[in-house]
C-alpha cells in the first residue's frame, strides 16, 4: 500500500512539470543598424570610400614609384663617359620613375656649377613627392573627422532620447522610447571609429611608402652629384 501511494505521489510530481517556452534568437542586421544610426552615417560612409578609393590608386602609384633598376646609375655613369648625353636623356625617359626624372634633369644641367645642378634636381625631387602624396590629405581629414562625426552623433542621440523622455513624461517613460536615440548616439560612435582608425592606419603606411621612394631619390641624388665630382680621367 505504501509502495502504489509513493508511486502515485512520483508520477504526480513527473505530470506537473511544465516545459520552459523555447527563447527565440534575434539576430542583427548590420545594414538595419547602420539605418538606425541616422543621417550623420552619410558623411562617415562618403568620407570612407573616398580614403578606401585613395589608398588604392596611391598604392599603386608609389609601388609603380619605387621600382628598382640596378643597373640605372651604371649605365648613366658609362653614357656620361662617354659623352653621350643624349643616350643618357633618353634612358632617363624610358626607366620613368621620380629619381630618373631627377637625373635628367641633372644630366640637363651639365656644363653649369654644382650647386646650379644640385637645386634644380632637388626642385623636381620637391615635385615628385607632391605627386606621390596627391591625395594624402583626404586621408588624413578621415582619419581626423569621422570619429569627429561619430562623437556628434553620440551627442545629438542623447539629446533626442531626454528629450523624448521629457515629452512622455514621468510615468510613461518606457525603454523602448528611448531606443532610437540611444542607437543613434552608439551606432555613430562605433561608425566613425571603424572608420577613423583604419584611415589613420592607411595614412601612416602611405606615408612610410613614400619615405621609401624619398630615401631612394636622394641616394640616386648623392650618386649622381659623386659621379659628376669624379676625377677626369
Amino acid at each position: 500500500m505504501n509502495l502504489l501511494l509513493f508511486i502515485q505521489e512520483g508520477v504526480g510530481e513527473v505530470t506537473a512539470v511544465t516545459l520552459a517556452p523555447e527563447t527565440t534568437e534575434v539576430k542583427m542586421d548590420i545594414l538595419d543598424l547602420a539605418m538606425k544610426g541616422g543621417w550623420l552615417m552619410i558623411p562617415i560612409v562618403v568620407l570612407f570610400f573616398i580614403a578606401l578609393g585613395i589608398f588604392i590608386e596611391r598604392l599603386l602609384v608609389i609601388k609603380k614609384a619605387a621600382k628598382e633598376d640596378e643597373t640605372f646609375m651604371a649605365r648613366i655613369k658609362d653614357y656620361i663617359h662617354e659623352g653621350n648625353i643624349k643616350s643618357a636623356e633618353k634612358l632617363c625617359q624610358t626607366t620613368d620613375t621620380p629619381y630618373s626624372r631627377m637625373i635628367m634633369k641633372g644630366i640637363q644641367r651639365l656644363g653649369r656649377p654644382m650647386n646650379d645642378i644640385l637645386v634644380a634636381i632637388e626642385n623636381v625631387s620637391s615635385i615628385e613627392v607632391a605627386k606621390l602624396e596627391k591625395g594624402f590629405a583626404w586621408v588624413a581629414t578621415t582619419a581626423a573627422i569621422s570619429p569627429m562625426i561619430g562623437f556628434l552623433g553620440t551627442v545629438t542621440g542623447m539629446v533626442r532620447a531626454f528629450f523624448d523622455m521629457a515629452n512622455a513624461g514621468s510615468s510613461n517613460i518606457d525603454i523602448s522610447l528611448l531606443s532610437s536615440g540611444i542607437y543613434e548616439a552608439l551606432v555613430t560612435t562605433v561608425a566613425g571609429l571603424s572608420v577613423g582608425i583604419p584611415a589613420l592606419l592607411a595614412y601612416n603606411y602611405l606615408t612610410a611608402k613614400v619615405d621609401g621612394v624619398i630615401n631612394q631619390m636622394e641616394a640616386r641624388t648623392m650618386d649622381f652629384m659623386d659621379l659628376l665630382n669624379e676625377p677626369a680621367k
